[in-house]
Formats: structure tokens, C-alpha cells, sequence
């Protein structure tokens, strides 16, 4: 690894790179899912990782790109994601008064929805666990205030799309963003458990996927 001010300095610049451009997005253009989640976010969220990866002459395995530790992985993203799914369906019930299985799919097929929050999920964790809350972790050398601000960082670019884009009221907002962060304090504590994104990625498919059938 480089030296920790040059890692600080990268990690300054990509986050506020990140969050101000993609609040940009948001406000400014609004493209088909398909378009958005397997073009422009790899390209807006990743392609600047990649480079800064390179720039430091660091491995992907520093972003938990690896297959070490795979199945405990997976393991422990199927116990967690259970939270989220009791967490979901208690939302609901509060939400409907009872329990509503309609499922807010869009017009896409249900494989090719599962694929795309695959391909959301994959950008948005090796940036913010794999990359933002590794390295931060390895700066900072504590685990919970790198999580606390990787989550702070996290909610904040969430906001966009809550307000403008799902046009939430405020409580119903508020709500969506205190769930974001609670997801993303788990997420951060699986990649750190394990150092292997795909905890991270799997998990998060386990977090939005009860949000869409329930919601």
C-alpha cells in the first residue's frame, strides 16, 4: 500500500467526487434502469477505483476481489440478509397493516430484475466496502469509525434518489435512509469479517430484494 496521506488524499477526492456527480445525475438525466445500472454506474462509480487502484500498484484483492473465504461469504450473508428480510416484512405490515406481497417489479422479467440488482450491487459495494471502507479501515486502523463514516457517506448519496427521483415525503424518507444505513453498517461488517466483496454484494441483493417484493 502507499502511504497513508496518499491514500487519504485519494479516498477525499473519489468521495467527493462521487457524491457530487451523482447527485448531478440525479437531478439533471433519468435513463432506463438497464441503461443506468449496467452503463453509466460502472462507468461514473468504478472506472474511478480501477484507476486509483492502479495508480497505487495495488491488487483487486485490496477491494476484496478474490475468491478466498467464498463460502463463509455466502454463509454469512444469508444469516444477516435474514434480518433484513424480518426487517422488511415488519415495514410492511406497518406500512399496509398487513402483509402485501405485491411485488413492485416494473416491466422487466424477474431474472432480468434479479440480474440488475446483481450489477447495482457489485458497483456500488467495491466502491463503498471494497474500496471507501477498506481503505479507510486500513488508514484509520478501527473497524467502527471506518464503518460509521463509509455509512455516513453511504446515506448521503442515497438522498438523491429518495427526494428526487422516488419523491418520498419526508418521514417516508427518513425512514428509507435510516434502513440504507442500518444496511450499511451490516455490509461494512461482513466485508470486514471476511475481506471478501462478495459478502458485501451478496448481502445486498438480500437487503433491496425484500424492499422491492414488500414495498
Amino acid at each position: 500500500m502507499p502511504k497513508k496521506e496518499v491514500i487519504l488524499k485519494h479516498l477525499t477526492i473519489y468521495s467527493a467526487y462521487l457524491i457530487t456527480v451523482w447527485c448531478f445525475y440525479r437531478f439533471l438525466f433519468k435513463f432506463p434502469d438497464e441503461v443506468e445500472e449496467l452503463v453509466i454506474k460502472p462507468i461514473i462509480w468504478l472506472l474511478p477505483v480501477f484507476y486509483i487502484v492502479g495508480r497505487e500498484k495495488t491488487k483487486l484483492d485490496s477491494l476484496g476481489i478474490t475468491f478466498k473465504n467464498l463460502f463463509p461469504s455466502i454463509y454469512l450473508a444469508l444469516g444477516l440478509g435474514a434480518f433484513f428480510v424480518l426487517e422488511a416484512v415488519i415495514v410492511n405490515i406497518l406500512k399496509y397493516g398487513k402483509l402485501n406481497f405485491g411485488a413492485n417489479l416494473g416491466d422487466l422479467p424477474l431474472m432480468a430484475t434479479l440480474g440488475l440488482s446483481f450489477a447495482t450491487s457489485i458497483s456500488e459495494e467495491i466502491a463503498y466496502r471494497g474500496y471507501i471502507f477498506g481503505r479507510l479501515w486500513y488508514v484509520l486502523k478501527n473497524e467502527w469509525i471506518a464503518n460509521a463514516i463509509t455509512t455516513i457517506l453511504w446515506v448521503a448519496i442515497h438522498i438523491p434518489i429518495a427526494f428526487v427521483v422516488w419523491k418520498l415525503n419526508l418521514s417516508a424518507g427518513l425512514i428509507y435512509l435510516v434502513l440504507t444505513g442500518i444496511f450499511g453498517i451490516g455490509s461494512a461488517f461482513v466485508f470486514a469479517r471476511t475481506k471478501n466483496i462478495w459478502s458485501s454484494i451478496f448481502l445486498h441483493v438480500l437487503w433491496e430484494w425484500p424492499i422491492i417484493l414488500f414495498r
